[in-house]
C-alpha cells in the first residue's frame, strides 16, 4: 500500500476557503478544528490508513555543517518550514484516488464560525523502495 503525507501550512498555499487565521478564532472553534483531526485519525485507525499525525511548534531554524564541527544557525532570508509548515498526517492507503479522497475531507475541517476550512493540503507520496545502484 502507498504511503502518503498530507501537508497543512500555515502560509505558502492558496488561501482557503473560510481563511480567516486560526489565532483569530474564538476558543470553541479551535477545540472543533482539533476534535475534528483526531476523530478523522482515529477512523483511520480503524481502517487500518492511518499511520501518523503531528502539529508543529512555529519555533525551527536551519542547520547545516560548516565543515568545523560547529553549525551554524540562521533565521535565513529565505521561507522556512516553521513559517510554511503546520502539521503533517501520513497514511498508507490502497490508491492515489483513496489519498485524494482523505485529503479532501481532511480539508473540510471546521474553522471560523464553525464552517468548513476548505484549506489546500499538499499532498505527498513517499518514494517506495531505496533505488539499487548498478556500476
Amino acid at each position: 500500500m502507498p504511503k502518503y503525507l498530507l501537508l497543512k501550512h500555515y502560509r505558502g498555499a492558496p488561501a482557503s476557503v473560510n481563511d480567516v487565521p486560526m489565532d483569530q478564532w474564538a476558543p470553541e472553534e479551535v477545540s472543533a478544528h482539533i476534535k475534528y483531526m483526531n476523530d478523522f485519525a482515529a477512523r483511520l485507525e480503524e481502517t487500518g490508513e492511518f499511520v501518523d499525525h503531528r502539529a508543529l511548534a512555529p519555533e525551527g531554524t536551519f542547520v547545516r555543517y560548516d565543515g568545523e564541527g560547529r553549525p551554524p544557525v540562521t533565521d535565513g532570508p529565505f521561507a522556512e518550514t516553521k513559517d510554511l509548515i503546520a502539521g503533517w498526517m501520513i497514511i498508507d492507503v490502497d490508491s492515489y484516488e483513496r489519498a485524494l479522497e482523505l485529503a479532501a475531507e481532511l480539508s473540510a475541517a471546521p474553522g471560523a464560525g464553525g464552517e468548513p476550512v476548505g484549506e489546500w493540503l499538499e499532498l505527498r507520496p513517499f518514494y517506495g523502495a531505496a533505488p539499487t545502484i548498478m556500476e
